[in-house]
């Protein structure tokens, strides 16, 4: 069994699914306190507010798009 951390499993990504694929059994490990760690902050907008309709907000306006409406 192969043991591998957080990182070289993002790394290798594709080449540790073939081995699982082909039958190897693997592990992927994080210690506690890298995992426990806040989010970094994302975005460049520290000001941006996002409106609460934000997820119904012209939704007529894109389902017309997907019907062929305009």
């Amino acid at each position: 069994m192969t043991a591998i951390n957080i990182h070289e499993a993002k790394t290798h990504l594709s080449r540790l699914v073939d081995k699982a694929v082909e039958g190897e059994p693997l592990v992927v490990v994080q210690s506690l306190a890298q995992a426990a760690s806040p989010p970094r902050r994302r975005g460049f907008l520290p000001d941006l507010v996002v409106p609460d309709n934000f997820d119904t907000w012209a939704a007529d306006e894109v389902a017309g798009l997907f019907e062929g409406r305009r």
